[in-house]
């Protein structure tokens, strides 16, 4: 039983990869900011997810890589966009880090390889 709903959890995570890759790549900040909540509530929703993912982290990873480091700069202004989760790069930077968390051993490398301004949350 535990085989088969293992086979079946990979068989579906290609169909949802393949859409959330390619929401990723309009490269759209509203449609990228919803996918990657969207590819979070995933990780988090069961076990196994994160492990599932990892083969697909070359699909996913790419564009992340591109945008992580786009931060609002609002000086002393008051960024509103936190308080709905939508500043892109502090999105990429916890999608990463729960891919790492629930990725299992092979997650940081593979993170790292694709990412690599990305700092670990485990080992430091």
């Amino acid at each position: 039983m535990h085989a088969r709903a293992h086979a079946c959890t990979h068989a579906r995570m290609h169909t949802r990869t393949h859409t959330h890759t390619a929401a990723l790549n309009t490269r759209n900040p509203q449609v990228v900011c919803t996918t990657l909540k969207t590819l979070q509530h995933l990780v988090k929703s069961a076990e196994m997810i994160g492990e599932a993912l990892v083969p697909y982290y070359r699909q996913i990873l790419p564009i992340l890589n591109i945008f992580k480091n786009k931060n609002l700069n609002s000086g002393d202004k008051i960024d509103y966009g936190q308080q709905k989760r939508q500043n892109i790069g502090d999105l990429i930077q916890e999608t990463l880090e729960l891919f790492e968390l629930h990725g299992g051993e092979d997650a940081f490398i593979n993170i790292k390889y694709m990412v690599p301004t990305y700092e670990s949350c485990v080992l430091n």
